[in-house]
């Protein structure tokens, strides 16, 4: 079945979390995503990817973890899902922690969207060499699935290391959260392939990529039906959407801007209209 969403920076001066998702819910919506960025550095270099001036909602974004707690709490079926969680600048046992209980207090409904992010002075604010953002990701996704499964977890590593220990509670999902990863690089289709559940590209950015991510999956030995293909800011088109249909995408995610009710509520019926006939 294919499954419809909604994706917005939570703000204070947008609709809150809350209320989005308990709106999100009653239009018969799938999910709610919420992006991450601990911090923008004052003195930022790195330019905004796509050009121009950086919004003002990246300055203001909630934490996502805590914003999906207060959706997990009024709702009973969205899935709750990062877009994305910039796990280098994390601690993986506090995330594990974080994503477990999230995970178990919602009844197993959260998506760790992820990505190793494009603001190298962010991460460096947080210890992280923009040249090794991938590595570190690829060991604190490692990581991580040994704290969700392992009794006693360890992992050694040359960025993540340490030695047993006990984490808990364990997510509801027996193999916790799906992983979806935000990127379209063509170094991230083998990253896809090892260790993560789905993929999660911006919506203008996949054409020509599936059989680059299904020879990466052969070559892991993985079958592209174990993966979910889901898109990223999706534009609200009939047309896109069918196409992306056949190609093998089951979940679309639309895009909110960070205001108030008046506006947004607006444009999420817009989306639950064009969901109820795409399905």
């Amino acid at each position: 079945m294919t499954e419809f969403g909604a994706l917005m920076f939570p703000t204070e001066y947008a609709i809150q979390p809350a209320e989005l998702a308990q709106a999100i819910e009653s239009r018969n919506l799938d999910s709610i995503f919420f992006p991450e960025h601990t911090h923008i550095p004052a003195d930022r270099r790195t330019p905004y990817p796509v050009g121009g001036d950086l919004p003002r909602e990246y300055i203001n974004t909630y934490d996502p973890f805590v914003a999906l707690s207060a959706c997990a709490a009024v709702t009973n079926r969205i899935k709750l899902g990062t877009g994305i969680c910039l796990i280098v600048e994390r601690d993986v046992i506090t995330l594990a922690k974080e994503t477990a209980t999230l995970d178990r207090m919602s009844g197993g409904r959260l998506i760790l969207g992820i990505g190793a992010g494009w603001l190298g002075e962010e991460m460096e604010n947080h210890g992280v060499d923009f040249n090794k953002r991938w590595q570190v990701t690829r060991e604190k996704v490692l990581a991580l699935r040994q704290l969700w499964t392992q009794e006693a977890a360890e992992y050694h590593g040359e960025f993540v290391d340490f030695d047993p220990v006990w984490s808990n509670p364990k997510p509801v999902q027996p193999n916790g959260p799906q992983i979806w990863m935000g990127a379209t690089s063509k170094w991230s289709f083998d990253r896809i392939a090892e260790y993560c559940d789905g993929w999660l590209p911006a919506a203008h950015l996949t054409e020509g990529l599936l059989p680059e991510i299904e020879a990466a999956m052969n070559n892991r030995g993985r079958k592209m039906s174990e993966l979910t293909l889901s898109l990223f800011a999706s534009p609200p088109d009939e047309e896109f959407i069918t196409q992306k249909k056949e190609e093998g995408f089951t979940h679309f995610v639309f895009g909110l801007p960070a205001a108030g009710p008046d506006e947004v509520l607006p444009i999420l019926d817009q989306y639950a209209a064009l969901a109820e006939k795409m399905r």
